[in-house]
């Protein structure tokens, strides 16, 4: 009888590592695209999709758009891996940036033929004994072995929900995700929370400040200047589930005090970049972020936005949609 092959896919190295270390079988691939930022349009295929987003890696990441290409398409290469297993065994849990990758992986490979390959799914929002869980990567290989017996091979019903959320979070449209968002999510549990929290990203009626940037310049209005090693955290813990790494949030404070109108102060917005000078560099609120956070003036209209958020490009002196924080839903 030929051995029963199976392949692990986590959301970065921290999670694989660990479960290289563990007493789990199979090969461990990653597929680590963190989608809620950047272009993520439909309808692209395959080499397009990878070229939209190497740009993007390229622009923002620090990479040559050949390491972005090669760095993509590395997860390419993982979800393609599928058919050469018997099995493959999703490890995800339930922020925003793993509950894409689930919808994502489940859409392709719903459109694989799979003959007699399994996908199953282990996804979490909790470890028992951990009062804040922040997600797989903090858990030890102990830990990580223990949840293999408990995945569950994906359902019908599963593919559907996926298949039905990817096409709505790169729909040029975005009320197709609050579609979704007020369909029956039990399928896939964390997915609605996930979704509305993407939503929240997009400008709010008040003053056009998605919400990380208004719980930046609220931490700032509050507690003075801040180091950026002290303010991510400040601003992480008004998160549940926690929402973005350090870096990503660098790439905010950078939006914020490079603007027309900049929003924050920084002795050297440059020092920005990857290193520990990032993490030590204090960081202010300007007059004008008081005002924009008070609704006494409006980020988007004093600095234009251009911005994508999954399938949608919100550009210009204003925005096609924002986000209503009192009704909890889309206008335009």
């Amino acid at each position: 009888m030929a051995k029963s092959t199976v392949l692990h896919i986590t959301d970065g190295e921290s999670v694989a590592g660990t479960l290289r270390e563990s007493d789990v079988r199979g090969d461990v691939g990653i597929y680590g695209d963190l989608m809620y930022e950047g272009p993520a349009p439909a309808g692209l295929g395959t080499e397009g999709w990878r070229e939209i987003r190497a740009q993007f890696h390229a622009d923002v990441r620090g990479r040559t758009l050949e390491e972005a290409r090669r760095y993509l398409g590395a997860f390419e290469e993982t979800l393609a891996a599928v058919s050469r297993h018997d099995e493959t065994v999703l490890w995800l849990d339930h922020r925003l940036s793993d509950q894409l990758i689930l919808i994502k992986a489940l859409d392709w490979f719903s459109r694989l033929h799979l003959d007699r390959a399994t996908v199953s799914l282990i996804c979490v929002g909790g470890y028992a004994g951990i009062s804040r869980f922040v997600g797989l990567g903090q858990l030890t290989a102990g830990q990580l072995a223990s949840l293999a017996d408990t995945r569950l091979r994906v359902s019908d019903d599963q593919f559907r929900l996926a298949r039905a959320a990817w096409s709505a979070f790169t729909s040029p449209e975005p009320k197709a995700i609050e579609r979704v968002i007020e369909s029956d999510t039990s399928a896939l549990p964390f997915l609605g929370a996930a979704l509305r929290r993407h939503l929240q990203q997009f400008p709010s009626v008040d003053n056009g400040l998605s919400r990380t940037e208004r719980q930046t310049l609220t931490v700032l209005r509050d507690h003075g200047s801040l180091p950026v090693k002290r303010l991510f955290p400040a601003v992480q813990r008004m998160e549940d589930p926690l929402f973005m790494g350090d870096i990503s949030f660098l790439h905010i404070l950078v939006d914020l005090a490079c603007a027309r109108c900049p929003l924050i102060q920084t002795e050297d917005a440059s020092r920005f970049g990857l290193g520990d000078s990032a993490l030590t560099t204090p960081v202010g609120i300007t007059e004008a972020g008081l005002r924009v956070l008070d609704g006494r003036d409006d980020h988007v209209r004093l600095n234009g936005i251009d911005k994508w958020l999954g399938g949608v490009h919100l550009k210009g002196g204003d925005a096609a949609w924002r986000w209503d924080r009192m009704g909890a839903r889309l206008v335009s």
